[in-house]
């Protein structure tokens, strides 16, 4: 693997956050990124980080990130998921990974039934992840919410399990949308997938409000190196 992680993004009818992180990771970051389109079967170069943007795939017709998981590309993630290679789904994208099975639990509607579009405090409740390495425990950081089904559930057992293999990385401060103990972002047991319904590519540069989005990605970075 490269020092220099290769980002895919994938795209599908609908996205909207796709170019937010193309250019967070392009313009901001320097990474190397492509664009990935959500008919193609296969990835066209070997990648590190398969991104699941934000945004409203196929509508959210059926539920959020339910239809996207049909699509062609998507057995490429699978694929990609079982090398152990970095995966991120924000938002609409952490309600595919969990429609896929690739993470626990599922995204409900807000408490309120409203969307919600806000900036909100996470607290950090683990540090040694590929995506949070960066950051320090318990820290309070300040980042972008934008979701009317960001409720996140699973049932008690599953709850502790993960509670018990340190799979919650960001909980809210001030729960804005009933998600079950706070939790706003998870990973998988191996901690190579992340799910979060806040949007840390809006947050990586001071002018838009902040860059504390900034240090998941520098996280990132760290771990491929650190690999090598």
């Amino acid at each position: 693997m490269s020092k220099k992680p290769k980002y895919g993004i994938v795209v599908f009818p609908g996205s909207n956050c796709d170019i937010d992180c193309w250019r967070a990771l392009d313009q901001v970051l320097d990474a190397d990124v492509t664009y990935l389109w959500h008919q193609d079967a296969t990835f066209a170069q070997e990648l590190d980080v398969i991104i699941l943007p934000g945004g409203f795939s196929y509508g959210d017709y059926l539920r959020g990130g339910a239809i996207a998981t049909f699509s062609p590309i998507m057995e490429a993630v699978k694929k990609h998921a079982k090398q152990g290679k970095l995966i991120m789904g924000i938002c609409n994208g952490f309600q595919m990974l969990t429609e896929m099975g690739l993470l626990p639990g599922t995204l409900l509607k807000n408490k309120n039934l409203k969307f919600i579009c806000d900036t909100v405090e996470l607290v950090l409740q683990q540090t040694t992840s590929p995506f949070t390495n960066q950051y320090q425990e318990d820290q309070t950081i300040s980042i972008p919410i934008a979701h009317g089904q960001g409720n996140y559930y699973v049932d008690d057992n599953t709850l502790h399990k993960m509670e018990a293999n340190g799979q919650i990385l960001f909980k809210y401060a001030r729960n804005p949308n009933g998600s079950l103990s706070d939790i706003a972002g998870i990973c998988n047991e191996q901690r190579t997938i992340l799910g979060m319904m806040p949007h840390p590519e809006r947050a990586v540069e001071e002018i838009i409000g902040g860059t504390d989005g900034a240090l998941l990605f520098q996280s990132i970075a760290n771990y491929m190196l650190n690999q090598n």
